[in-house]
């Protein structure tokens, strides 16, 4: 008789068989079920169960997605969390090891509204903790993704000025870069200490297939330069895959970059600068910040407040 276990095994070949899905989605979806399993074995009470247990039932899935929530999960990754068990279940069902899926009307969390392409804090962890991960395994592509979300969210470029980021731009010493933004106009922007580890990491890769002439600070398998549906797919599959984030961008973490500044207190001038606008105007989107924090300022700043 399988076990519980056996059969996420089979699942998770059916999806790479099957389905031909990425590995990193592969160990996504097995990171969540896997989750699943600690929850229904405290919610059971007992070691040995199997899917087509009548406890587990829609009531049950209900408790997980609130066992998640005590966990400190973001609404997002709950719901993607029941996205991967009722994949899960419908697969089960399909081959005629349940009798129906119980997650088939169990609705998902009600996501906060918030602007296009920011990505929570929260979320922004996980993404950089797998992205880590991946980069020791000390390989190409692992290490360069990581020097990607590095700059992107620690320094706050764009897409462009990434991709056309040249090595002799970056001052490891003072730990900054030049990068030229939109209109051909030269900024100069902070490197993050973990960007520069990163970068450290990533430059003994690099020289596995850089040409001696070749100076672009990303490059491709080939030994040029990476081009930039290339950066955008490796920032969306580290989105998607580590915290549930479909359909962001590049741009969702020079978005992020901003807004987490904000909302931590910084000045909107010197993210104007930091971001290279022009106007003042165009930064003042990112002043989107919680009711709870102006609350918070108000109360600690105003005199009469008490």
């Amino acid at each position: 008789m399988a076990t519980a276990r056996s059969e996420v095994g089979d699942f998770l070949r059916h999806l790479s068989d099957e389905r031909q899905l990425a590995e990193n989605t592969l160990k996504a979806y097995r990171r969540d079920l896997e989750q699943l399993e600690v929850f229904l074995t405290d919610y059971l009470g007992r070691d040995s169960w199997e899917w087509s247990d009548p406890e587990i039932d829609r009531l049950a899935l209900r408790a997980f997605l609130g066992w998640c929530g005590r966990k400190g999960l973001s609404k997002r990754s709950a719901a993607r969390r029941l996205a991967a068990a009722r994949t899960l279940f419908s697969f089960l069902h399909l081959e005629d090891r349940i009798p129906a899926n119980p997650a088939r009307t169990v609705r998902a969390p009600k996501l906060d509204r918030r602007l296009p392409g920011h990505v929570a804090m929260g979320d922004i962890r996980v993404v950089f903790e797998v992205a880590e991960r991946n980069a020791e395994e000390n390989r190409l592509t692992g290490t360069r993704t990581l020097v990607i979300l590095e700059l992107l969210y620690g320094s706050g470029l764009r897409l462009a000025e990434l991709h056309g980021l040249d090595r002799s731009r970056i001052d490891l010493r003072a730990s900054q870069v030049r990068v030229v933004g939109k209109g051909s106009k030269e900024r100069i922007v902070p490197i993050t200490g973990s960007a520069l580890r990163a970068i450290d990491r990533y430059s003994n890769r690099r020289t596995e297939v850089a040409r001696p002439d070749e100076d672009a600070l990303l490059l491709n398998a080939r030994g040029g330069r990476l081009s930039r549906r290339s950066i955008q797919s490796a920032v969306r599959e580290s989105l998607e895959h580590a915290a549930g984030a479909r359909g962001l961008s590049a741009h969702s973490l020079r978005h992020s970059f901003a807004t987490h500044l904000m909302e931590a207190g910084a000045d909107l001038l010197a993210v104007k600068e930091l971001l290279g606008h022009v106007s003042l105007s165009t930064t003042q989107i990112y002043t989107h910040t919680s009711r709870e924090r102006l609350l918070r300022v108000y109360r600690d700043a105003h005199p009469r407040s008490e």
